[in-house]
């Protein structure tokens, strides 16, 4: 059986069934459990810190009405972060590699997003459609133009989520190939591109962290616009 770089793209299976869902279910084993005590020990102590961390930082751009959205926030990016991380990690699947699951996140909550400011101010939400002062021939193209760009937003969520972990994923995969292959031929140079995989790797760590705030941070900021 031959296998290409992007078989590590596909969803792992076993006796026929795609195991997608249970390596998304997964990382939620790593957040506490419920206890009658608020601190447990040191590593529930550092998660509670890092996710009042996460949660101040997302809602630093939002109004009171917004805080409401806190613990969904919130938890669309514990689970992206655990995601994200553990896909890096040998002989794992990276489930926010697949378009089709970056789509399903993206699409509802965006959605959600705009039509609580229909529902709120609808009169405002519609306004961000024509900028104030728009000379009266373009507000036809103005109003087609934002439309677009308001409809692309999750798309773009999703296609950026997706394609930065997916091209981190490959390079890691071809520099790691050439480390292997060079090695019995030329250690020095093996030597040299395993270090450069290991910069590539704690790269990819950072922008695993970076796309999972980045998504989040965009969905909160949507949000602001509608509330």
């Amino acid at each position: 059986m031959t296998l290409t770089f992007f078989d590590q793209f596909s969803s792992p299976h076993l006796l026929g069934i795609p195991l997608i869902l249970l390596s998304m279910l997964l990382p939620t084993l790593l957040l506490p459990t419920p206890n009658n005590r608020w601190i447990t020990n040191r590593l529930s102590t550092l998660q509670l810190w890092l996710i009042s961390t996460i949660t101040k930082q997302i809602m630093a751009p939002l109004n009171k009405p917004g805080h409401k959205w806190a613990l969904i926030t919130t938890s669309l990016m514990m689970l992206l972060l655990s995601i994200n991380l553990l896909g890096l990690l040998p002989y794992t699947f990276t489930p926010t590699t697949q378009l089709s699951m970056n789509m399903a996140l993206a699409f509802p909550l965006w959605l959600a997003t705009l039509l609580t400011g229909l529902r709120n101010q609808p009169t405002t939400s519609l306004g961000h459609l024509l900028p104030e002062g728009t000379p009266t021939p373009l507000i036809p193209a103005l109003i087609m133009i934002e439309t677009i760009s308001l409809l692309i937003r999750p798309l773009a969520l999703g296609v950026r989520l997706t394609a930065n972990l997916t091209a981190g994923h490959l390079l890691i995969q071809l520099i790691s190939t050439a480390t292997i292959t060079l090695l019995p031929i030329m250690p020095t140079v093996s030597l040299l591109t395993a270090i450069i995989l290991l910069l590539l790797t704690i790269l990819e760590v950072a922008v695993a962290m970076i796309q999972a705030y980045v998504f989040v941070l965009l969905l909160s900021l949507y949000l602001q616009e509608n509330i």
